[in-house]
């Protein structure tokens, strides 16, 4: 083992030697996006394999009570994978990702570049209602991050090396390379410069490749174009942007507020039954909630709506249209519960299906409104699209990244306008509510969500344990003045923290505050701390934000604030040391 390791390191060692940086960074990028590329492959078949035996163990009957069992089996199944052999926390795909960018210097386990591969094939094959987009982006992201630290590469390259994963990931799923680079600059929200696309598009056109290689050219959704873009129809694309983006607000808080519930089940096995059997019960009823819900897209595609209603209790009543209409609200409904039953409960798998889902089903449900009027002339299938642009630009917060993967995984390139318009209206629709994506809800909440903005990415990135300052000489409200010089003496800063004898901060004393008549011999033992001691005009706790913290500097204009952890004193952070931390983070992640 020592010897295949010294092996490699030399390995390393010479290729770095002889390749200049962005050299190093393009082979890598062609290193990673074909194993992303494979890594979707695999998934995809894996994921199908499964599906196709749980589907035929439960083929027989309309209504099959298999169906019932098989999501919960592969729930425990995923569970039991992740404590046995994983014992790590599995958490949200792409949530995780964008923390380890803004927490954890671009950190991801090395397990994940294939626990994430057979979790999410448990979950999915056996009729868990989520994607598997999400799993195989942390996929390629731990597959960018740990071959960027074992390169040791600084953090500006493991980023962009994160980004190359997640867009080999992406394209080599669904065969679109140019969303899959959009995807890594707007939803994981890189701040990229021109030079460092390029390792992007190799990894993205790598990926895809490799996809095309072992799949075939078959799209992942099938489209049958239906006539031209009619400028007439521009109101009924507004409409259906407005209700894309009402639904993606319904789908991101109902997901958010149920999946807390699930997390106040403190028993592993409470919530593993719970959100199994709940899951189980909506796919009987309702058996379009059953996996990632690929096949109801393309059934809607395809004009074979009725089919989807097979083995449900609207089966039969196709013709009637208030309870066609009825059904797929009720889907449209349920299907956060569905999915949020899947991961709350332990399974693991992504939005990014279910998202598409949702947009198709909202299409759907336009279609068949607009289609009582005469007037209104709108092919089916260009709603359905658009609808699932919607709920993509909606949920995810990234209308470039749904426009573009609409339109290259059907080839309805012509569709670009209706694509635009829906999208963009669906993102403001839901932005006027929610100004976070299902992404980054919980992280901007923490404070922890990295941004475009590079002053604010800056500040998310700096830990404060590595800011705070603890050689500040404490003194006591008893000492005397003269006690007071002797400490002064021994130090180098211009500020004393006046302790109690529990360490807690009672006030502070400056310099300037005894300038006066710290010469005064005469005044040593007349004088005391608790006399030239006032209380700080502000204080800082461990939990938060630099952002907090930068403010707080600004409003008390000062050049020191100390730090307090539940009444205890710990050090000061000085607004120097802050801005010199500050200003180092920036030329890093701004090096070319």
């Amino acid at each position: 083992m020592n010897n295949k390791i010294s092996l490699l390191s030399r390995f390393i060692s010479g290729l770095s030697q002889r390749l200049n940086h962005k050299q190093l960074m393009y082979l890598l990028s062609l290193l990673i996006g074909i194993m992303s590329g494979l890594a979707a492959v695999i998934l995809k078949n894996t994921a199908h394999l499964t599906h196709q035996f749980v589907v035929r163990q439960a083929s027989g009957s309309e209504i099959n009570m298999l169906y019932l069992a098989f999501p919960l089996i592969g729930v425990i199944l995923t569970v039991l994978f992740v404590r046995i052999f994983i014992k790590d926390e599995m958490g949200h795909g792409i949530t995780k990702v964008l923390y380890s960018i803004s927490k954890l210097g671009g950190f991801i386990r090395p397990h994940n570049s294939y626990s994430s591969i057979i979790a999410s094939t448990l979950t999915v094959g056996f009729g868990g209602s989520v994607g598997l987009e999400s799993p195989i982006v942390v996929t390629g992201s731990s597959i960018g991050s740990n071959l960027g630290r074992l390169f040791g590469m600084n953090y500006k390259s493991v980023m962009t090396l994160i980004g190359c994963g997640a867009a080999g990931a992406i394209a080599g799923i669904f065969k679109a390379p140019v969303a899959a680079v959009i995807f890594s600059l707007e939803v994981l929200m890189l701040d990229i410069s021109m030079w460092s696309i390029i390792p992007l598009l190799i990894s993205a056109v790598s990926g895809a490749s490799i996809s095309y290689f072992f799949l075939g050219r078959e799209a992942t959704l099938h489209y049958p174009l239906q006539g031209t873009f009619d400028l007439g129809n521009i109101p009924w694309y507004i409409l259906l942007g407005i209700l894309a983006g009402l639904v993606s607000l319904y789908f991101t808080r109902t997901t958010i507020y149920v999946e807390s519930l699930y997390r106040r089940i403190n028993k592993t096995w409470i919530r593993v039954l719970t959100g199994g059997i709940i899951l189980g019960v909506l796919i009987l009823i309702f058996p379009p909630l059953y996996g990632e819900g690929y096949d109801v897209i393309n059934n809607f595609l395809d004009g074979n709506v009725y089919a989807v209603t097979q083995g449900s209790l609207a089966y039969g009543n196709e013709s009637n249209f208030l309870v066609l209409l009825l059904f797929f609200l009720l889907i449209l409904f349920f299907k956060p519960f569905a999915m949020t039953a899947t991961t709350g409960s332990g399974g693991v798998g992504g939005i990014f299906a279910p998202t598409m889902f949702m947009g198709g089903l909202t299409g759907v449900v336009v279609s068949k409104g607009t289609g009582l009027f005469s007037f209104i002339h709108i092919p089916d299938v260009n709603l359905i699209l658009a609808g699932m642009a919607g709920l993509m630009a909606g949920v995810m917060h990234a209308p470039l990244t749904a426009i573009f993967l609409i339109a290259e995984v059907t080839g309805g390139y012509s569709l670009f306008m209706p694509l635009m318009i829906t999208a963009t209206i669906s993102f403001i629709t839901i932005r006027y509510f929610e100004p976070h994506s299902i992404y980054t809800h919980r992280l901007a909440k923490r404070g922890e969500l990295i941004t475009h903005n590079k002053d604010k990415a800056v500040l998310t990135l700096l830990e404060m344990d590595k800011v705070i300052e603890k050689d500040f000489l404490p003194v006591s409200p008893g000492d005397s003045l003269g006690k007071l010089i002797k400490t002064i003496s021994k130090s180098n800063r211009n500020l004393f923290p006046v302790l109690t004898g529990k360490n807690m901060l009672t006030g502070i004393v400056l310099l300037d505050d005894i300038r006066h008549i710290m010469f005064n011999t005469e005044m040593y033992e007349r004088v005391f701390v608790r006399d030239l001691m006032h209380p700080p005009p502000a204080h800082i706790s461990p939990g938060e934000s630099m952002q907090e913290v930068v403010k707080k500097f600004e409003e008390h204009d000062v050049w020191n604030l100390p730090v307090i952890n539940n009444g205890e004193y710990i050090g000061f952070m000085s607004k120097s040391k802050l801005f010199s931390y500050y200003r180092n983070w920036l030329i890093e992640i701004s090096d070319e």
